[in-house]
């Protein structure tokens, strides 16, 4: 059974032979490991080249060893980390030799979890740690390192510091009712919940945007049979992805092609031509590209120069429509098309810069924000929504003790995010998502 009392390692650089592979080990065993692999611990913090050997004293490679005790250290625990030659005939002998002396594998995002046991950061950096080794995009890098430096992080422990003064001033008021407390300190604490009520549902009026640059946008591709939808998604991921045919209703399923755009991951959806019709595979394509608006932050409507987009389409808010085959002759974009926003041919490239430049630029509105840290999950958004709603329970609360009672829910809440109540529930559903050895 696995313990954070265990001594543990894990390979913490990628997959497959590389020139030089890192294995990083965490616990209590770690000077003992070094000890025994390298015949002494070198000096802490300092590079060191040493050769290793297993138990039998066999020499297994010459290795950079660093050796780096706790508490200093990104667990917190004793640690070491072992540079080695990358070949998987290495690698596969000194985990054999560290398995010999009593160490295990790491589970997946056991060494960040450690971290986080130990003091070392809170929930929220240890999820931009996540974020940022899984960041895609320039944009995503800088937000999940915004993360990881504390950004979100000195924003709910602000709130969660205001939140304890006016619960303790809210308590003292009950506590010592015959104490003669000055009628200022109510009226202090009546003043502050609606100021710190309505920072938080500024934050929660975000549009999302910290959560839609984490996960990537969705945008989905819809039109008319043989509107160009396909030979658009080609063009765009600049790869074969759909079948190109003149025959109506080639696109059945829906196709993806996830690429970058102004910095944001897109993923453009490719759908069946919008239309009534009689076959059941057909009809079902047409289902399903319908149901692409509800979970599309922006749709590419594309009509052809001969046949306006589908009338039938729901409403979405954010809409670039879009004309193709412009190339082709005798195109008439006329009277029909007068909400066109481009025109393209997908075939010659005839439109496409300015067709890309406006898709970036709905990324990035979609997006970016030169504001505060954003929130970028969807139980950060939830966790605070609870206390935005406990806050203003406590503003209309008649009684003081359940005002006190409100502040205290609303602290208990923003703790929830932060990790410093009630997480033991959602630890294991945000660790797993590491890779091994992070």
């Amino acid at each position: 059974m696995s313990s954070q009392h265990d001594t543990v390692f894990a390979v913490a650089s990628g997959a497959g032979r590389t020139a030089i592979a890192v294995l990083r080990i965490s616990g209590p065993a770690s000077g003992f490991v070094l000890e025994n692999m390298c015949r002494s611990r070198p000096p802490p913090r300092r590079a060191s080249l040493r050769t290793l050997y297993d138990n039998a004293g066999g020499a297994l490679d010459q290795a950079l060893v660093l050796w780096l005790p706790g508490p200093g250290s990104f667990t917190g625990e004793d640690c070491a980390e072992l540079h080695v030659h990358g070949s998987r005939a290495v690698l596969r002998d000194v985990a054999m030799a560290l398995t010999d002396l009593g160490l295990r594998t790491a589970e997946p995002g056991e060494f960040t979890r450690r971290a986080f046991l130990n003091g070392r950061m809170g929930l929220v950096e240890a999820e931009g740690l996540a974020d940022l080794v899984e960041s895609e995009t320039t944009a995503q890098r800088r937000q999940a390192l915004q993360q990881l430096e504390g950004g979100l992080g000195r924003v709910l422990d602000g709130w969660a510091r205001s939140l304890t003064e006016l619960l303790a001033l809210q308590e003292a008021l009950i506590d010592f009712p015959d104490e003669d407390l000055p009628s200022e300190i109510e009226n202090s604490v009546c003043l502050r919940i609606p100021t710190l009520l309505i920072e938080m549902q500024g934050y929660l009026a975000d549009d999302r945007r910290g959560e839609r640059l984490r996960q990537g946008l969705v945008f989905a591709i819809l039109g008319a049979p043989n509107a160009g939808k396909s030979t658009l998604l080609n063009a765009l991921a600049d790869r074969d992805i759909a079948i190109v045919s003149p025959v109506p209703g080639t696109t059945r399923d829906i196709l993806e092609a996830r690429i970058e755009l102004g910095g944001v991951p897109v993923t453009f959806l490719d759908t069946a031509g919008i239309r009534s019709t009689e076959n059941a595979i057909e009809a079902e394509g047409v289902r399903r590209a319908l149901n692409t608006i509800d979970i599309a932050d922006l749709l590419v409507v594309v009509e052809s120069p001969w046949e306006p987009a589908p009338g039938n389409l729901p409403n979405h808010s954010r809409v670039i429509r879009v004309i193709t085959k412009a190339d082709l002759p005798g195109a008439d974009f006329g009277s029909g098309h007068k909400e066109a926003t481009a025109v393209i041919s997908a075939m010659t490239g005839q439109g496409m810069p300015e067709l890309l430049a406006m898709l970036s630029s709905a990324a990035q509105d979609l997006t970016l924000s030169d504001g505060p840290p954003p929130l970028t999950r969807a139980r950060h958004r939830a966790a605070l929504r609870e206390a935005a709603e406990d806050l203003s329970r406590a503003q209309r609360a008649r009684h003081p003790e359940m005002r006190a009672e409100d502040l205290r829910l609303a602290l208990r809440a923003l703790g929830r995010i932060t990790g410093q109540v009630g997480v033991e529930d959602i630890l294991d559903s945000i660790f797993r998502q590491f890779c091994i050895g992070k």
